[in-house]
């Protein structure tokens, strides 16, 4: 259904973070049926398992998109499924989040193993930090780290390790370049967690891909500008058919 967008969330913060922007969605859409799901909660961390269980549970012949971790499996999931898929949407998502010797634009190894260690030790604390960190950049970082705080479910930790061992695993530049639907790709100009700089790296890589920066927005910036991101997301739907 080209008229439906499924959308999976970042990591540790629960489909909450994207109601406003999919309430956004459809107030500017009435046509366009926008369906939030939770990232797994699974005691395997290896990412073809993820996978799996999201091809599973998920409808095919719909748009795939997402926040973050959530784009990412997205992007693994549009390439698995080819023309099951009609289009992907990413935000703020990093096609490699962790730096790789050929993809610098990410988090150094040793801190992502810190924040990993973090989270299997003292998981409130680092849940806390995350949060802190997706708000920083934002124009009202003390409100939006309040938002932040709404309807954050209670993971169990190791579910949580998981998604971060996942998140690890995670290289979506081939797997971008092997899709050929439409893709749209939105970035933060000043996300803490995701470099700027991404976003004209991954325009380098995909050159025929439409792909965007918010300026002066948070790695959290569906929450900022969910009517301003609405608004250009129904935009690109129907320039690629949608209507």
């Amino acid at each position: 259904m080209r008229d439906r967008l499924i959308l999976l969330p970042g990591w540790g913060l629960g489909t909450a973070s994207l109601v406003p922007l999919a309430a956004s969605l459809r107030a500017q859409d009435p046509r366009l049926h926008v369906e939030l799901r939770p990232l797994p909660e699974l005691a395997d961390s290896a990412l073809e398992v993820w996978l799996d269980h999201l091809d599973r549970s998920l409808p095919k012949d719909v748009w795939l998109g997402g926040w973050s971790l959530g784009g990412m499996l997205a992007s693994a999931l549009a390439e698995r499924r080819g023309d099951h898929c009609c289009g992907l949407l990413t935000l703020g998502s990093n096609p490699s989040f962790v730096a790789r010797t050929d993809w610098p634009h990410g988090m150094a190894a040793d801190t992502f193993g810190t924040f990993l260690d973090g989270c299997q030790n003292h998981t409130q604390v680092t849940l806390k930090r995350f949060r802190s960190l997706c708000s920083d950049g934002a124009q009202q970082p003390r409100t939006l780290l309040r938002q932040l705080g709404i309807g954050v479910p209670d993971t169990d930790p190791l579910y949580l390790a998981n998604g971060l061992k996942v998140l690890a695993q995670l290289d979506t530049r081939q797997a971008l370049q092997r899709y050929n639907g439409p893709q749209l790709h939105l970035f933060a100009g000043s996300d803490a967690l995701v470099p700027a700089e991404a976003a004209q790296a991954l325009s380098d890589l995909l050159p025929d891909v439409e792909v965007g920066l918010v300026e002066e927005s948070s790695h959290a910036f569906l929450l900022e500008y969910p009517q301003d991101l609405a608004e250009g997301i129904k935009s690109f739907l129907h320039e690629s058919g949608d209507d």
